[in-house]
């Protein structure tokens, strides 16, 4: 048997080639696709085996009817062989997209995963309780079909945000308010009620008093009141609760009216009710937590749970310039569905308070960075 290659950019020229060459009566051993190179400038051909026993060329003495029923033979043989080759390829393509896809979708998944591992170590490290991670982490998985990693961190901020509940302060001169400002030793209620008193008064254009039933720290009277001389916003004392109704009718042209409580321990029962009693007696219209930034998570969930008996609506986080990590206002806020209205970083009055909003309190957690 005589073997001969033919090599040319179609199949059917290939094919013509081994026909005159060899005859019809040569058969297709193997065919292959040789790729374009342009390092080589070379296009993409085609590759016929051919084999025949005698070969011999094409006869005019053959005929028409002969000719045309090489013809029909060498159209169907090409046809079967154009399928074959074509068939064949498609197949590898097909293969080959098809891993390249799977590979590719692995691939990303690995780096979604990775990103949400990091996310939540983050997480961790600032001290965003368990908990609260796990839910960020599942809804970040779930999210895995509509977010990409490059658009992972904006949408765990907006998750972040949705859960943080926070509140305005609400100023009126419609009537008087009373608001009054609870908490444990040493957070700085009277700083934090000096600052608002400036900010109502210089911002808002409220008239304001102050009233101060912090009797039993040494020297905080003495505090509020050279604020009130300097800041002219009136301010009065009240030693027992019976004294607060008529003080407050003394002040009843006032827009607004801050009480500073005395701080007390939240683990002394006898101290909080008296704080109550107080309340009670100047029928609050308002009463907001004051908590450290410094305290534990574990410490604000305690004074959170033991301060309830005062009925407050809303949390302010003082030293939060003091504070390593934010992840306790989140856990605090999260946990008891507190509105945080306030965060304080400094002494400087009226300056160092912060108004906040969801967004600010979610990237403040999550980078752990204040900006003043």
């Amino acid at each position: 048997m005589q073997i001969k290659k033919y090599i040319a950019p179609t199949l059917k020229e290939a094919t013509v080639q081994m026909k005159n060459e060899l005859g019809e009566e040569a058969i297709i051993l193997g065919t292959r696709v040789l790729e374009s190179d342009k390092r080589y400038n070379m296009k993409k051909m085609y590759e016929i085996t051919a084999g025949v026993d005698q070969p011999s060329k094409p006869s005019p003495s053959n005929g028409t009817a002969s000719n045309k029923s090489g013809s029909n033979n060498y159209e169907s043989e090409l046809d079967a062989l154009t399928k074959k080759i074509f068939s064949t390829n498609d197949s590898r393509t097909g293969t080959e997209e098809k891993k390249n896809k799977n590979y590719r979708a692995s691939s990303s998944v690995k780096t979604f995963d990775k990103e949400i591992s990091e996310i939540a170590e983050t997480l961790q490290m600032h001290e965003v309780q368990k908990s609260i991670v796990t839910n960020l982490v599942t809804h970040l998985s779930n999210s895995s079909g509509f977010v990409d990693e490059s658009g992972l961190q904006n949408y765990l901020l907006s998750s972040m945000a949705s859960m943080i509940p926070t509140t305005n302060f609400k100023v009126s001169k419609r009537k008087t308010h009373k608001i009054a400002l609870v908490g444990p030793t040493g957070v700085g209620k009277t700083t934090c009620i000096a600052k608002l008193a400036v900010i109502s008064k210089i911002i808002h254009k409220l008239n304001v008093g102050l009233i101060s039933i912090d009797t039993y720290r040494l020297g905080a009277i003495d505090q509020l009141r050279i604020f009130s001389e300097i800041s002219d916003i009136e301010m009065a004392v009240a030693y027992e609760p019976e004294e607060i109704p008529s003080l407050i009718k003394k002040f009843k042209d006032k827009d607004l009216i801050f009480i500073d409580t005395v701080g007390r321990s939240q683990k002394s029962r006898k101290s909080l009710e008296s704080i109550e009693k107080h309340l009670q007696a100047a029928q609050v219209d308002e009463t907001v937590l004051v908590v450290s930034a410094t305290s534990s998570t574990r410490t604000l969930n305690d004074v959170a749970e033991k301060f309830k008996n005062t009925k407050y609506s809303s949390v302010i986080f003082s030293k939060v310039d003091e504070a390593v990590s934010y992840g306790g206002i989140m856990n605090l806020a999260v946990t008891h569905n507190i509105p945080v209205m306030f965060l304080t970083n400094g002494q400087v009055i009226p300056d160092d308070i912060v108004s906040v909003n969801p967004s600010f309190l979610a990237n403040l957690v999550f980078t752990g960075k204040l900006y003043k």
